[in-house]
């Protein structure tokens, strides 16, 4: 008997109609130290999960009521439950429909009769996989970037907690729209921008995204990875960087002039604050000759020291 202590106490729950089903499976998993749950139908394994949410789910294919591909449909659909790993049980007749349960969400299967050796060397695998990726997600969540995943025309092919965040803050929202998940575009200034860049040569591209909203300012930049058609986006967010507000108020500066004056602080050229500001360069620079008869200076290097000067004294509560 397989006894695995890096798997024992993860909760199984077995979904099936078939008592000696039940019963071997039930005996196999506790002899291994699982804690075991039992439904011998869909809806109920639903009802329970509300109560106690198993690690992994062994699921019969053919049962009364709503069938093993429905209540898989319905575990993915919600995401409270979508990420916990579904192994069907099926008969060797019905192989041929089980790809139907690979398009549902499950990751394994095991076929009848049942195995007990098997079955524990296909849960503890399972488990360790989704425990793998629960750590990479959780050391995703917990960087100070957040990143997603998307394709060539923009849609988003990957979204942990971390980019969802982002993405809320971006969008000044309490929750995420219907209108963004996995499947779905990014938001319009995040996808015209990579779509620009997509177009360019590699001396032509904008390395980052950059946007300010509320005074936070929001920066992203993506790499391809190693499937071709598939791009990672890294985010970040600045807060209290720069309060343009008060930078603005403090230097008699209008609200447009201090966005400029703080991208010029970060090394932007003219045509990169015009892209990220969607003005022209021309424009950009027709405020560059304010800001400096503003300041009483002639180069960028010394209205951004005057600037950053003024700005660390509202940080510290003194202001010239």
């Amino acid at each position: 008997m397989i006894n695995d202590p890096v798997n024992n106490h993860s909760i199984v729950m077995i979904v099936d109609d078939t008592p000696n089903n039940l019963a071997v499976l039930s005996d196999t998993l506790s002899e291994s130290g699982y804690r075991v749950l039992v439904a011998t139908d869909g809806l109920s394994a639903l009802e329970q999960i509300v109560f106690l949410k198993p690690d992994i789910i062994l699921l019969d294919v053919i049962m009364p009521g709503i069938d093993g591909f429905e209540t898989c449909k319905r575990l993915k659909e919600n995401p409270d439950t979508a990420a916990i790993p579904v192994i069907f049980m099926t008969a060797r007749s019905e192989l041929d429909d089980l790809l139907r349960g690979f398009d549902e969400g499950a990751v394994d299967y095991v076929v009848k009769p049942i195995r007990p050796p098997e079955v524990l060397v296909r849960v503890a695998t399972q488990l360790k996989q989704a425990r793998d990726i629960q750590r990479a997600e959780n050391a995703l969540n917990n960087n100070p970037y957040a990143t997603l995943a998307f394709n060539k025309i923009g849609h988003i092919t990957w979204l942990p907690t971390a980019g969802s965040r982002w993405l809320c803050e971006f969008l000044q929202c309490q929750s995420l729209p219907e209108t963004l998940k996995v499947g779905t575009l990014l938001p319009t200034p995040i996808n015209d921008w990579i779509k620009y860049q997509l177009t360019q040569s590699f001396d032509q591209k904008q390395s980052t995204f950059e946007s300010v909203r509320n005074g936070v300012h929001f920066s992203a930049k993506f790499t391809s990875c190693i499937n071709a058609d598939e791009y990672l986006l890294q985010m970040e967010t600045h807060s209290g960087q720069w309060d343009l507000d008060l930078v603005k108020a403090s230097l008699g500066l209008t609200f447009r002039e201090a966005e400029i004056l703080m991208w010029i602080s970060r090394g932007k050229t003219n045509k990169e604050v015009g892209l990220i500001l969607d003005t022209s360069p021309r424009t950009v620079n027709k405020h560059l000759e304010h800001i400096f008869e503003k300041l009483g200076v002639v180069t960028r290097a010394a209205a951004v020291s005057i600037a950053m000067q003024r700005k660390s004294g509202i940080k510290s509560g003194v202001v010239e």
